[in-house]
């Protein structure tokens, strides 16, 4: 099926935000109390709060104690980005290349809808995207749906979507949906995103129309 849209994954993809991201665990986990560290960092990255506060604790996270440790966590994220959130090297080259070729694009992110809009807004990338879809209240990755919705919203088939992503849970979804997937190894190592149907070392020349067969 010819290549319709283009998903877009934001942490690690589109913005550098991972040290922002791990700093506000940090200080929200020692705040609790709840022991951290970049080893649980790695394993959570790319799942929505719900998820990765399961991994940290090792249980399902209590409903309130849940809400309150995400307001605080998001809110120390979204103060260190304010002004100094820098996107992947490469990317806009991407972005505009898929923009210039007549491709709906999407951001379809496990991060919650405040994050998403700060973010893109302080990088200047609102304008690329014909939709922006937050997966907090959906089922997180690995599962599709944050995905399919996307899909959904820019109203295009699964199969004729192509995910950009870094992280093993986002790929797992993507191939969950039905969908194309390319891994850049901006979070990860390569060896680790290998069930991607392409693996890149991060955003290099932008493609060109023979990048994907049956393109516009």
């Amino acid at each position: 099926m010819p290549l319709a849209a283009v998903l877009w994954d934001l942490d690690g993809v589109l913005a550098d935000t991972g040290e922002l991201h791990y700093r506000a665990w940090q200080e929200a986990c020692d705040e609790e109390k709840i022991p951290f560290d970049r080893d649980l960092f790695a394993r959570t990255f790319g799942r929505n709060n719900a998820g990765a506060l399961e991994v940290v604790l090792g249980h399902v996270p209590e409903e309130g104690f849940l809400r309150r440790f995400v307001e605080r966590k998001e809110g120390l994220f979204r103060a260190r980005a304010a002004g100094t959130v820098r996107p992947i090297p490469g990317v806009e080259g991407w972005l505009r290349a898929f923009r210039d070729r007549g491709l709906k694009q999407a951001v379809a992110s496990s991060g919650p809808p405040e994050n998403l809009e700060a973010v893109l807004g302080s990088l200047g990338f609102l304008s690329y995207f014909d939709a922006v879809v937050s997966g907090a209240e959906l089922p997180g990755k690995p599962q599709p749906h944050v995905f399919l919705r996307a899909a959904e919203l820019l109203g295009v088939p699964p199969a004729s979507c192509l995910v950009v992503e870094d992280a093993v849970v986002g790929v797992r979804a993507a191939r969950a949906a039905g969908m194309k997937v390319v891994a850049v190894a901006t979070t990860h190592p390569a060896e680790a995103l290998g069930e991607a149907d392409r693996v890149l070392p991060g955003f290099g020349e932008a493609p060109g129309p023979e990048w994907f067969p049956g393109a516009p």
